[in-house]
């Protein structure tokens, strides 16, 4: 794992100044004050932007405690941040941001016996619970962005999570903070029995229990009574009239002073949590609704029967799961009819008869009020999982909407007593229609809180909606004595709204316990207390005069540059000089922020984050700054900047995010416009020049491969050309061999008239020609009739994705078009073309498509498989019949490539190798192996590359030792295995060709 960061381009910025210069000198983490850094903190996962003053990264907690030092000495105002993903602007704004995420994240103290773990801020609720597991015990406060959020932002926030009904909030179940004051004072924040005595705390207690006390009858008659409030500071933890508000004795706990007081009071540097053991059963009854208007109205019944959480999904992301590959077979399988809303209803606990019985009593429930037959019951904890999955997706499934109308975070979690829920939503709703448009909801029935995003363009008209439909909403809020901030706290979008929550009394109170901890005001000012309006446009992202850089794409935008019309769907173009980047600006604009790339422990996304915990190399972080570049913030050079170049270094191209990003920012595609742009305007360098037009070459240098090899293996020479080119030292240089296409003619096949177009890509052809053999073999045993790819007096056809790497796009076009004039003909009259590189078979699926072929592309991409692909194919259609015989070992492990695991095409390798007798298979659990073509070669990248072929793939190598067969069909992944565990990995082909009793391909 790396621990210092990877520059390919000297870092700029603004000259230092002496703070920057202190830190810089003081601190051991990283210190990051360049215009596009900071911009990349500007944002989190609300409408607002402000640029901090800088970022620093502390590698541990002295380089903290000297952080917040340096702060205090100059007076500079502190910001502290997690993940980034606060929904109303509680992580945005001008000060010194601290990010915890990268180094502040470890388990400090675990007890068993007393179930408390104390933790470092920035460690991530996921990787928490994980870390639990063995133990039997979780944390239960199980919020939907468990794989990116840390537990500091959590508390911060007062998180609550979809099971609260059962657990409570973040502030019931914290029961310690060691925290940092702005006067520099460590103390321990806990209950006040345990408290040790010191002259600030006991100041502070004292202040807080005055205030308390003074406004006892007001906060009797204000603080909502709903379970979900998080708005403004808990003022009534010491309420005599409610005193197990928060703590089951009633004795007060100072901890739940800074639990949602958003980092306007302290710092927290460590978090005492409390634990439960994890439950032993769950089962799931999705309740299937002819009308929202009934789920809403029926849910008060539901609670009763005692669940652990109800969660709502609406029509509008139930449509929109349907529309995703991912999550639609998840979503039907919970379906019954056309329902307008579903209730994810769960039952928990050690007894699982006892959990039956309560489906048994949900559909009974159902039934007696009039939707018998409405349950569709999950019992099987996958099929759970799955939907479970996609309800915590649901934010970003709703701002997954195409347009510039997009579902706008500002009344989204008011809380209302669930007697009143149907007629809140119903008489809210009016209110949006009122407004030309929709709202979106999902999330916490059982508590009365519903996620509504009203769909508003913020760039034409949207603050004032904004601004009157928060009014509309805090009038119903009011008249069914609700709270106005039921979950993802005040910020920047609610904060104007805790003095109308709250009255001018205890407001007046919130400042005087704010002045109370921060006389100066430095830590995240203007937050809670003395915040902007919702609605000044200066805070936006979307700002006043916001516009993008004009651009003329090479690529095909055109989807994306659409508008919506909310409430009929209608799509049309924009008007003209409204999107001047042919719609990529729209692409990237996309991103929400939610921190979903953030993972690092399930799928394909951002192997680069995973190496480095650098925001820079995060899908969000590469997205933010192309905004950035596109809208001119960063300069005029828009996609030829060294800061889009810079942010894009990393980027390995593996298409994780095109799969796994839940709005589909595709990275990989930005990449190629972006590169593109650089060439234009800084040329092409010679190893960028050699890698393009390898196929061009490809030829001569099979034809004199011997000498090639001979001359790499010359150690003085070697060392001269790699350096020469930019070449790392540790690899060796490519070995050509005889082409195989050089004699490969079409097959006879059988009488039945079964063909196939076998296209062998350059790697395969020049330097790994056994593949092909092997395929071909397997095809003829199967009955086919074999073509290829080569042309008489040309050199054979190409996806042309080298030139793409260098940002040549309009050679690889051409490419494009000259295989689609050789292979239309095939494909019209149905044949198959069938390819061994993932890299290469994939850009017919994927960028032919963008080229702008229209029709052609699109048969090609439909007639596009992969080497197993179609034999999966081929088999549940009958046509395949293959006689394999049992391997010499019957131990597997297969890697997959990454643009197998993007294009869901990973399974039918494991399928096909499963054919074969016996055979033990184990998958190795890995994102990008790190070769990705070139760029593992690249002597600036060679640590980077090793780096991510150690997260997973070389360590199951290794212990996977001599005695497995290991499977890679990816030219650089096995290149990647070669160069980092010495072991040879076949492509799926070998083996099946050495299973079929022939002789192992060679």
């Amino acid at each position: 794992m790396l621990v210092k960061p990877i520059h390919l381009v000297p870092r700029g910025g603004a000259m230092p100044t002496p703070l920057v210069a202190q830190l810089r000198r003081e601190l051991r983490g990283d210190v990051l004050f360049d215009k596009a850094d900071r911009g990349r903190y500007a944002t989190d996962a609300s409408i607002y932007q402000i640029m901090p003053i800088g970022v620093v990264v502390p590698r541990d907690q002295d380089d903290l405690l000297t952080v917040l030092d340096i702060a205090r000495d100059n007076h500079v105002p502190i910001l502290a941040r997690g993940a980034g993903t606060s929904q109303c602007g509680q992580t945005v704004g001008e000060a010194l941001v601290i990010d915890s995420s990268k180094w502040l994240n470890k388990v400090i103290n675990f007890d068993p016996a007393t179930r408390t773990v104390t933790v470092e801020p920035g460690i991530v609720l996921d990787h928490l619970n994980a870390w639990l597991k063995p133990h039997g015990l979780w944390f239960p406060v199980d919020v939907s962005t468990a794989a990116q959020c840390t537990i500091g932002g959590m508390a911060g926030n007062n998180s609550c999570g979809s099971r609260s009904i059962e657990y409570g909030n973040m502030v019931h179940n914290v029961t310690a903070i060691d925290a940092v004051l702005a006067d520099g004072t460590q103390g321990r924040f806990e209950r006040l029995d345990r408290m040790p005595a010191t002259a600030r705390m006991d100041e502070l207690v004292a202040g807080l229990q005055r205030i308390a006390q003074r406004e006892r009858s007001e906060i009797a008659e204000r603080v909502p009574k709903v379970l979900r409030r998080v708005g403004g500071y808990n003022i009534d933890i010491f309420d005599c009239q409610n005193p197990r508000a928060y703590t089951d004795d009633g004795v007060a706990n100072l901890a739940h002073i800074l639990v949602g007081s958003e980092g306007t009071l302290a710092y927290s540097r460590q978090l005492t949590l409390a634990l439960l053991p994890l439950p032993e059963h769950k089962v799931l009854g999705v309740v299937n609704f002819p009308t929202f208007y009934q789920a809403m109205d029926l849910t008060q019944h539901i609670v009763k029967l005692g669940p652990t959480a109800v969660e709502l999904v609406d029509r509008t992301m139930i449509d929109l799961a349907m529309g995703n590959p991912a999550f639609k077979p998840v979503i039907e399988k919970a379906l019954v009819g056309q329902p307008q809303a579903i209730l994810l209803v769960e039952f928990s606990g050690e007894n699982l008869d006892a959990l039956l019985l309560k489906l048994a009593q949900l559909d009974e429930l159902m039934a007696d009020l009039q939707l018998p037959g409405a349950v569709v019951q999950m019992r099987g904890a996958a099929d759970q999982k799955a939907l479970w999955e996609v309800r915590k997706a649901g934010l970003n499934i709703m701002m997954s909407m195409k347009g510039d109308g997009k579902p706008v975070s500002f009344i989204e979690d008011c809380a209302v007593p669930l007697e009143h829920l149907a007629e809140y939503t119903s008489q809210l709703t009016e209110v949006f229609h009122k407004y030309g448009t929709e709202g979106t909801w999902y999330a916490h029935a059982s508590v009365g809180t519903l996620h509504v995003r009203p769909i508003l363009d913020m760039r034409r008209g949207g603050a004032k909606d904004m601004r009157e439909i928060a009014e509309a909403a805090s009038a119903l809020v009011r008249k069914y004595k609700g709270a106005y901030s039921g979950e993802h706290g005040d910020g920047l979008c609610r904060g104007e709204w805790v003095a109308w929550q709250y009255g001018p009394k205890i407001n007046a109170a919130f400042s005087e316990i704010k002045e109370l901890f921060d006389p100066e005001n430095r830590f995240n000012p203007d937050k809670i207390v003395r915040p902007p309006k919702m609605d000044d446009a200066a805070n936006f992202r979307f700002a006043p005069g916001y516009r993008e850089l004009p651009h003329a794409p090479l690529l095909d935008w055109s989807s994306w540059n659409v508008r919506r019309n909310p409430l009929t769907g209608e799509e049309t173009a924009p008007g003209s000089g409204d999107d001047r980047s042919g719609g990529l600006a729209k692409l990237v604009e996309m991103c929400n922020n939610n921190g979903h790339c953030r993972k690092f422990d399930a799928g394909t996304m951002c192997p680069s984050y995973r190496i480095t915990k650098d925001e820079k190399h995060v899908t969000r972080g590469r997205a933010n700054t192309l905004r950035l570049a596109l809208s001119g913030q960063l300069g005029s050079a828009g996609l030829a900047s060294v800061e889009v170049k810079e942010v894009l270094d990393l980027c390995v191209s593996c298409k994780g995010c095109k799969r796994d990003c839940p709005t589909g920012v595709d990275m990989a595609k930005i990449k190629i416009e972006a590169r593109a742009a650089w060439a234009g305007e800084h040329g092409v360098s010679l190893r960028d020049k050699l890698i393009a037009f390898m196929p061009k070459y490809a030829p001569y240098a099979s034809s004199v491969g011997g000498f090639l090899a001979l001359a790499d293996s010359v150690p003085l020479f070697a060392s001269w050309l790699k350096k020469r080119i930019g070449i790392a030292p540790q690899r060796s240089l490519p070995r050509f061999k005889k082409a195989f296409l050089g004699n490969a003619k079409s097959t006879s096949g059988n009488a039945d008239g079964r063909e196939v177009l076998l296209f062998v890509d350059t790697f395969n052809n020049y330097m790994e020609p056994e593949n092909a053999r092997a395929a071909q073999q397997v095809l003829e045993a199967a009955g086919y009739k074999v073509h290829f790819n080569a042309l008489a007096g040309e050199q054979p056809l190409c996806c042309g994705r080298t030139y793409l790497s260098a940002g040549l796009v309009e050679q690889a076009k051409a490419e494009a078009r000259r295989t689609l004039d050789a292979l239309m003909p095939l494909v019209r009259r149905g044949v198959a073309i069938v390819g061994l590189e993932p890299s290469c078979l994939l850009s017919m699926r994927d960028e032919f498509v963008n080229y702008g072929y229209g029709d052609e592309a699109r048969q090609l991409a439909q007639s596009a498989y992969l080497f197993e692909e179609f034999l999966l194919k081929e088999k549940k259609e009958g046509q395949l019949q293959l006689d394999l015989q049992a391997l010499p070992t019957n131990q597997v492990l297969l890697h997959g490539h990454c643009h197998q695991k993007a294009f869901d095409a990973f399974s039918p390798v494991q399928a096909v190798l499963k054919w074969i007798p016996h055979i033990e298979l184990a998958t190795v659990e890995s994102s990008c192996c790190g070769m990705a073509g070139s760029f593992g070669y690249e002597a600036e990248h060679y640590e980077a590359s090793i780096a991510m072929a150690e997260l997973a793939l070389l360590p199951a190598v290794r212990k996977a030792g001599n005695a497995s067969i290991v499977v890679a069909d990816g030219t650089s992944c096995r290149h990647q295995i070669h160069d980092g565990a010495g072991m040879e990995a076949l492509h799926v082909a070998r083996v099946l060709a050495l299973s079929l009793g022939q002789k192992k391909p060679s």
